[in-house]
């Protein structure tokens, strides 16, 4: 059992909880103040998610629970006993890595690459999120409810604008995401 805390003084309020990342069963005993993404990076090694603002506001801590993206940093790992995680770590299939790894090498959708994790973590959400009809806020009003949803540039930008980039890899990042819808 992996043994997690914050770094600050022991308040001696923990709890077990029990997490599949990347497809690997791991039982922990959390402070119960930590954070899931201090529980990934720190706990179990998973440094790709990354602690850029603390605050659920730039999104490079993005990772998928349950298949839904979440910024990792907002969540207490306390809350998510029984939960499917899955890090940047844990998309590349064996033979290689995952189609939207792929995409975003392919168009150089990065420069300094502290964002694309989170960035990458949150296109394949957007990606299923799309092809099961769930609507965004620019989504034609007219659009058949539970039809697969166009990635057009205006939706990709809508549905990634949780994930800041300081870069300005923008351009690149929307031709990614074009590239696999």
């Amino acid at each position: 059992m992996v043994a997690v805390g914050l770094g600050t003084p022991d308040t001696g309020e923990t709890s077990s909880v029990t997490l599949e990342v990347n497809g690997e069963r791991h039982e922990l005993r959390l402070d119960n103040r930590a954070a899931l993404l201090d529980v990934l990076r720190e706990g179990l090694g998973l440094t790709g998610s990354k602690k850029g603002c603390d605050h659920g506001q730039c999104g490079a801590c993005t990772v998928l629970v349950d298949g839904r993206r979440v910024n990792s940093c907002l969540l207490l790992a306390v809350a998510l006993d029984g939960a499917r995680v899955t890090t940047v770590e844990g998309l590349a299939g064996d033979g290689g890595p995952h189609p939207v790894q792929q995409a975003f090498l392919d168009r150089d959708a990065f420069q300094c690459g502290y964002c694309t994790p989170g960035q990458i973590c949150s296109t394949v959400a957007v990606l299923e999120e799309a092809a099961q009809g769930r609507p965004s806020a620019v989504t034609d009003p007219g659009h058949p409810v539970g039809e697969p949803v166009p990635l057009t540039g205006d939706e990709i930008r809508e549905r990634l604008s949780g994930n800041l980039c300081r870069c300005g890899a923008y351009p690149n990042i929307v031709d990614a995401v074009r590239d696999l819808s």
